[in-house]
């Protein structure tokens, strides 16, 4: 890896697995702390040995991808936080629920329905769950990720809110393994769940 080419802040990761990352947002102290160093190093080629599908077998998308390292720039608004995300639950291109995650002091989230109704009780979710307006960062999104999921009988598509644009992050096809449950499945007696 040219580090000299790398931006201050970037994510190092490999494209096969889940949570196989490291957050660099010091470029020059991240080189000059050997120990560290040496830990990304050691761990990025052990991921790249292994086969993270087999885990569980929840999360099949991930076989027969060829491991790669992936190196893309931190977005961040400030350095130690996190930007808002939003995740559009998807089926068949019909996207019965769009969250809205939160991070600046707290773990906050909005849950809106297709029409920008404000659902409440839809997961067993910790956070704390607030209720406001859908923006039009909101409404791309669910725009955006009808035409994406079309073709999948589910997938949740994935964005970023960075410096108040949104950026796609990915398709995600099992959350939380699969084991993630909505509480009232009648809210949604019009989709099959698979």
């Amino acid at each position: 890896i040219d580090f000299d080419k790398l931006p201050n802040s970037f994510v190092i990761k490999t494209n096969h697995g889940c949570k196989w990352q490291y957050i660099i947002k010091n470029k020059n102290e991240f080189l000059k702390n050997k120990q560290l160093y040496e830990t990304v190093k050691k761990d990025i080629t052990g991921w790249l040995e292994q086969e993270y599908w087999i885990w569980g077998g929840f999360e099949l998308q991930y076989k027969g991808i060829i491991p790669k390292i992936l190196i893309e720039p931190l977005l961040r608004d400030e350095i130690n936080t996190p930007c808002d995300e939003i995740h559009v639950y998807c089926f068949r291109g019909y996207c019965p629920v769009v969250i809205k995650f939160t991070y600046k002091n707290e773990t906050t989230i909005s849950i809106w329905d297709e029409k920008f109704n404000i659902l409440k009780n839809i997961f067993n979710a910790s956070e704390k769950i607030i209720s406001v307006k859908a923006d039009d960062n909101i409404k791309t999104a669910l725009e955006i990720s009808k035409i994406l999921s079309d073709k999948f009988n589910f997938v949740r598509a994935d964005w970023m809110l960075y410096q108040n644009k949104l950026y796609f992050e990915e398709l995600t096809f099992t959350p939380y393994s699969g084991f993630r449950k909505f509480k009232n499945k009648k809210q949604f007696k019009n989709i099959m769940f698979i």
